[in-house]
């Protein structure tokens, strides 16, 4: 009996380690939600308080509520959205991704530094 839930015991630590988030697979979990214009799914990768800001350190939204309304009416506008990463830095919780996005006529790249904590996004920095 005490094998079996020994066995248990470590068949459970093993799959909640293998779930384990790495800041990485976040973002990019993230980056696939926002090509699929899934709001739900992209904005579960982030904080409930999380702040976005215009380098260097202009804040231009705060919270996940007002993430929620400005990207559903992002993602509703857009008949075509795609990102592609073209590099990415990983430091630690910090992710710094150069972007190329495609939306509907119109093409542009910027920076977003992104910084996770607890598995979640908590700011995001645009450097256009």
């Amino acid at each position: 009996m005490k094998r079996i839930y020994l066995l248990l015991l470590l068949l459970v630590s093993l799959n909640g380690f293998s779930q384990q988030e790495t800041p990485e697979t976040i973002v990019q979990k993230q980056v696939d939600a926002y090509n699929q214009k899934d709001i739900e799914l992209f904005l579960s990768f982030y904080s409930d308080d999380v702040k976005i800001y215009n380098f260097p350190n202009k804040l231009t939204s705060e919270g996940k509520e007002q993430l929620r309304k400005d990207f559903t009416e992002y993602f509703g506008k857009a008949k075509t959205l795609h990102c592609t990463i073209s590099k990415r830095i990983v430091r630690k919780n910090i992710i710094i991704d150069e972007e190329q996005i495609k939306f509907n006529d119109f093409e542009f790249s910027g920076v977003a530094i992104y910084e996770i904590a607890n598995n979640k996004i908590v700011s995001v920095t645009f450097v256009e």
